[in-house]
């Protein structure tokens, strides 16, 4: 099974803030999955494959034209 991890989390290892990583998820910089969520704020998952393509300069990214 796949590695999902959390916005805190991937926001850490590439450190930067949590909201740019929402930022490039809204943007479609970076994929996520998106989590059922009872509040306001959307929950996401990445999985670890998605960062390690950032690290390898692999772009599995969906671009918004």
């Amino acid at each position: 099974m796949e590695e999902l991890l959390t916005v805190r989390e991937v926001a850490a290892r590439l450190r930067v803030d949590d909201t740019t990583v929402r930022r490039w998820i809204k943007e479609g910089v970076l994929q996520a999955i998106t989590l059922p969520s009872p509040g306001k704020r959307k929950k996401y998952r990445i999985k670890q494959e998605t960062l390690n393509s950032i690290f390898t300069g692999e772009n599995h990214a969906k671009r918004r034209n």
